[in-house]
Formats: C-alpha cells, sequence, structure tokens
C-alpha cells in the first residue's frame, strides 16, 4: 500500500523507542587528532555469523580513492558487503572504494557493511590502516562489543507449510488473521524515528485485544542495513534492536510476526514511479541486486532460530508496469538481473530465496506476484524453488484494484490456493467503511485463508485505509468492520 504524503506522517510520529548501537568511539589519549579514525561496531550477531559495520573518517589531505585493511583474530570470515568492494586473505580483510564513493575529503567520512561468518570467538579488530597509514594512533582500548541477545521465543507457534496450509508443530491448521502495522519503513528514512506512534508492551496488547493473531510489521533496507544517509539513531543496531524488540513484544502476546520488506534502494523513473529518489523512500517495482539479498541474509541470520516469524520478501512487486510484455515482467520477478524498463540491477524472488535459506533458516517465506501483489495469475508457472517447502504466496487486495472481484479470485486465486498456502498480507477500501473487506473476508474465510488488515496507524482515512483512531485499539468506521469480524472467529 501506498502511504499518506510526509506532510501527515509529520503530524502523526508519536512516541520513538531508540536502543543504544553498539558502535564504539574513537578518543585519543592525547587528544590529538589521528590521520584517520575507524569506528568499527557489530550490528547484530547470532550463534554462526553477525553483521558488521565500519566507518571511516580521513583527516589527511584529501583522497580519490580508498582502501581499509584490518586483521580478523577469530577465525571470522567476510561473505558479503556493501558500500565497498569486500575481500578477505587469510585474516586480513579489505574493503576498497566502489566507483561511486572513492572521493574522501579532509575530515569527510563513508561507511560500509559486510556479514561475516564467525566461531568461537568474535574480538574486535585491534588495528585499521587507511591507504596504508594507521588509524586510531593513540586511541584507548577499543572493547569488545556485547552481543545483541538473539531474539525471544513468547508464546506464537513455530509455522511450517504441511500442502496447501500453514501449521503449527503439532500438525494443527493456523489460518492467519490480523493486521499490518505501519511505520518500520518510512520514519528511519525521513528522519523522524523508527515507529509510527508507540510500539510498547500496551500498544501491542492493544492489538492483541482484536484478536489478531498475526502482526505484518515493513521494513526498511538502508536502516536495517545502517547505510550512510540515515541518521544514526535509527541505522543498523539501533534499528534491528528495535524490530527484535517489537518483534518478541508481538510473540509474546501469542501472534505471529510477518518482518517485511517495504521500501528499498534503487532509482526507476518510469511508469507508476512513486519517486525518483535512489534511496528507499518509496516503493519500487522490484527489490534491488546491490542490497537486498545482504538485507535477506542479515534478517534471516537474525531470526532463523525462531520459527514463529515469517518472512515476507518484497511488499507490492510492479515489473509489469515497466516491461513491454507479461512475459519479461514474471520472468524479472523471479530471476532478476537486467529487466526492461529498470534502471538498476534487479534481485529476483528466486535470489531472495536463496539469500534467507543460505543462512540455514526454515522460516516460511512469502512471495506477492506482479501489479503490486494483486495478480497471482501465473505465480505457480513461475514460483521460486525453496528447498524447505516453506513458500506462501501474497496477495494484496483493495477495493481498487484489477483483481478486486470474485470472479476474479476464482480464476486466479483459487488455483493457487489449491496448491499453496495463500496469505492476503494487505486488505482494505479507500471508502472510510468495511463493505469491501466484508466481502473479502467471507470469500478467504470460505476456503479457510489468511488474510491482515491495512493499517494500525491513525492516519485520516482519506490519506489511506486507517483501522484506528488511537493506540488504545478505537476502530474506525472502517476498522470496525475487521475488529468486529476477528472477534467473532477468535471468541
Amino acid at each position: 500500500m501506498r502511504h499518506p504524503p510526509r506532510s501527515m506522517l509529520l503530524a502523526v510520529t508519536g512516541a520513538v523507542a531508540l536502543v543504544g548501537a553498539m558502535v564504539v568511539p574513537v578518543v585519543t589519549a592525547s587528544g590529538a587528532t589521528p590521520a584517520c579514525t575507524v569506528q568499527y561496531s557489530v550490528t547484530s550477531q547470532w550463534d554462526t555469523g553477525f553483521q558488521g559495520a565500519v566507518q571511516i573518517t580521513n583527516n589527511m589531505a584529501p583522497v580519490s580513492s580508498w582502501s581499509l585493511t584490518f586483521d580478523f583474530a577469530g577465525g571470522q570470515k567476510v561473505t558479503q558487503g556493501w558500500n565497498a568492494k569486500w575481500s578477505q586473505s587469510a585474516t586480513t580483510v579489505t574493503a576498497a572504494n566502489e566507483s561511486w564513493n572513492g572521493s574522501l575529503g579532509t575530515g569527510a567520512s563513508v561507511s560500509a557493511g559486510f556479514l561475516a561468518n564467525w566461531s568461537g570467538s568474535n574480538a574486535v579488530p585491534s588495528a585499521f590502516k587507511l591507504n596504508g597509514t594507521t588509524c586510531n594512533v593513540d586511541s584507548e582500548p577499543t572493547p569488545t562489543p556485547t552481543p545483541t541477545e538473539p531474539p525471544q521465543t513468547g508464546t506464537a507457534p513455530a509455522l511450517h507449510v504441511s500442502g496447501n496450509k500453514l501449521v503449527d508443530a503439532n500438525g494443527t491448521n493456523r489460518r492467519l488473521l490480523g493486521v499490518n502495522r505501519s511505520g518500520g519503513e518510512f520514519m528511519c528514512v525521513q528522519g523522524y524515528g523508527i515507529w509510527d506512534g508507540p510500539v510498547d508492551d500496551a500498544a501491542v496488547a492493544a492489538i492483541a485485544e482484536w484478536k489478531a493473531n498475526v502482526v505484518r510489521i515493513p521494513l526498511n533496507e538502508e536502516c536495517w542495513l545502517g547505510l550512510s544517509n540515515i541518521k544514526p539513531e535509527y541505522a543498523g543496531a539501533n534499528y534491528i534492536a528495535a524490530v527484535k524488540d517489537l518483534v518478541a513484544k508481538v510473540e509474546a502476546h501469542g501472534m505471529t510476526p510477518i518482518v517485511e520488506l517495504h521500501w528499498t534502494y534503487g532509482q526507476y523513473t518510469g511508469n507508476s514511479a512513486g519517486c525518483s529518489d535512489v534511496h528507499a523512500t518509496c516503493q519500487k517495482p522490484m527489490p534491488d541486486a546491490q542490497y537486498t539479498p545482504s538485507f535477506w541474509s542479515s534478517v534471516a541470520s537474525t531470526f532463523k532460530g525462531d520459527q514463529a516469524v515469517a518472512f515476507d520478501l518484497f511488499n507490492e512487486p510492479y515489473p509489469d508496469r515497466a516491461t513491454s510484455t507479461t512475459t519479461q515482467a514474471w520472468e524479472c520477478w523471479r530471476d532478476g538481473g537486467t529487466c526492461p524498463g529498470i534502471g538498476y540491477e534487479v534481485a529476483g524472488m528466486q535470489d531472495l530465496v536463496d539469500a534467507v535459506r543460505s543462512t540455514g533458516a526454515k522460516n516460511v517465506v512469502m512471495a506477492g506476484g506482479l501489479a503490486y501483489s494483486n495478480d497471482l495469475s501465473q505465480w505457480l508457472a513461475y514460483k521460486p524453488t525453496d528447498p524447505t517447502g516453506n513458500l506462501v504466496a501474497a496477495y494484496h487486495v483493495y477495493n481498487f484494484n484489477t483483481c478486486a472481484s470474485e470472479t476474479c479470485w476464482n480464476s486466479t486465486l483459487a488455483p493457487v490456493a489449491a496448491q499453496v498456502p495463500l496469505v492476503a498480507g494487505e486488505i482494505g477500501e479507500n471508502t472510510c467503511s468495511h463493505a469491501f473487506v466484508d466481502q473479502v473476508m467471507k470469500w478467504f474465510d470460505d476456503r479457510g485463508l489468511s488474510y491482515l488488515g491495512w493499517t494500525w496507524n491513525t492516519w485520516d482515512c482519506s490519506a489511506g485505509p486507517s483501522l484506528i483512531s488511537d493506540y488504545t485499539g478505537t476502530p474506525t468506521a472502517y476498522g470496525i468492520g475487521l475488529r468486529d469480524h476477528l472477534r467473532a472467529l477468535n471468541g
């Protein structure tokens, strides 16, 4: 779903939860400015790997290219990275500039991130060199950052796919019926916080009081990866910790958390473009090859020990608006690469499934189709290969979509739902009432399928379907339809 304009969002920013980042500041013992400084941080850590970041500041004469080197002392091994060309020989790691960020003036800084494996210990590197010059000279010893605790496990059930059903560990069918909680996709990139409104225990309990059993949490890849265009207080370790905290709260109330990638990097100015910005400030037609696989590798590594968490790979693909044929659009959707009409390298759904599974994660994975996830007509023909068999078809429907009638649902959704679980990750209408979603819920109820209302935010209904008027859970005229229906279904 597209979002209200920025002026609307500014009016509803609400409370923001901030968590301290695991970043070690550089302070020289003598107070003198070193030739260069490097701040090294572990933004997320799990049993076999971690996500790290470096911020490099050049205090020497300007350079047109740069290369940072450091040595791992604990057997760590870099597997992939961003904002630099990463390589490793034995224990020595090298991060060399990309073609677009090689210029580094006096006092200028650049940030880069990476994913790495580790075992035994994850000691922080003790020495860094920029273009051969030792950085952080006379600095105090850098302490080892405290590893982030793994996500807490609440009462939400672990899920997997069995045939065309989602089931728990006992084989009991589980329909996902609940809401979206928007905010994590836009607040951080706009520089206003992490969440739109409160996400404390009382706010999450208010969702549970509607008898919801699932909450979908939209995310932003630049904020998760801690890219340099995001304010540090809303990026990297701070952002990841805030997401993990919300996931834990959702689970503690017995609800399934779906973490979903909503806004991504890549400049697109073609048909139906939401913005002209290269950064993750709007919905792009497809995920990008530069950052999205790294995002999903990191997210999957963070939550792979908790199969109560589901992954929704990409909010609303629309390569069909850029390409000239339907075949080209579906091939772009599955395979990525160089797609007609899209100016950046695309990561296809198969790339993202592979990124998740390469971490060992067996969590349920959702993949939406074309036309903003409203078209599943060829989903079965192009579905990605998932070695775990835990793939789910995702669908979005609003009253203004093309496939918004029982005739279309019978012809295109029913065949998909007969073979794999089908989850309507977003349902809604722009009428400030609930007549259309009532029809959607009945069709999905009759077939034992899942759906989530957009959205648990206090926006005016003229700006987007908003279920609530306050975060205690008071429903809008639109939201009352979903609330009453969930309570009728779930007691």
